[in-house]
């Protein structure tokens, strides 16, 4: 019975996790404090916490830690599933319907008429991670005295190596990886 109510529980939060991460919050709140009570308040700020710290989006991390305090492993995999099932549900019906009235100019016009706003999107996410990095501000603010020059320079190295050298992408993101631990002095001593 808990996998079903883990799976389902996470299956909504799926379905209805509009605008990101960070959107879906208040909806694994819900799930997991209000509606379920697996988890105490200060318990489910520790697996944000490590949802964040963790590559992947919060969303699934939060599922999959929850699954496995709840329920462990064979949890972990069912609240996971019940996450990710909507979004594939949706982009496999959207695929479908895509390939079978993909010739009718009015989907073409759709599609013309989406990537400029698929690049607006990616703009501005990047402006706001780079403002985020460069002047640590995430409300579109910045004073040149919040300026992380440490930050701003590995950046402009960074850029100069992959336009100019065409160096590999992950080549930079390693490179500026360990000068920025060097730098900032986050290597283990040996």
């Amino acid at each position: 019975m808990i996998y079903l109510q883990l799976f389902w529980s996470f299956f909504l939060v799926g379905l209805f996790s509009f605008g990101g991460g960070y959107a879906s919050l208040p909806l694994i709140q819900e799930q997991v404090l209000k509606i379920n009570s697996w988890l105490t308040p200060a318990e489910f700020m520790d697996i944000l916490t490590i949802s964040q710290m963790t590559p992947g989006p919060i969303a699934i991390n939060a599922s999959t830690f929850v699954g496995t305090k709840v329920a462990g492993l064979p949890g972990a995999v069912i609240a996971t599933a019940g996450c990710v099932t909507p979004s594939c549900i949706i982009v496999l019906t959207l695929a479908v319907l895509y390939y079978r009235f993909k010739g009718l100019d009015m989907v073409q016009g759709i599609i013309k008429g989406l990537r400029p706003a698929v690049v607006a999107l990616i703009a501005s996410a990047g402006y706001s991670i780079l403002l985020t990095v460069l002047f640590d501000s995430d409300d579109y603010t910045f004073r040149l005295s919040d300026l992380d020059f440490i930050a701003a320079g590995l950046f402009a190295v960074s850029l100069f190596l992959l336009r100019k050298f065409k160096l590999n992408p992950i080549y930079a993101m390693l490179a500026a990886g360990i000068v920025g631990m060097v730098i900032y002095g986050f290597l283990p001593s040996f």
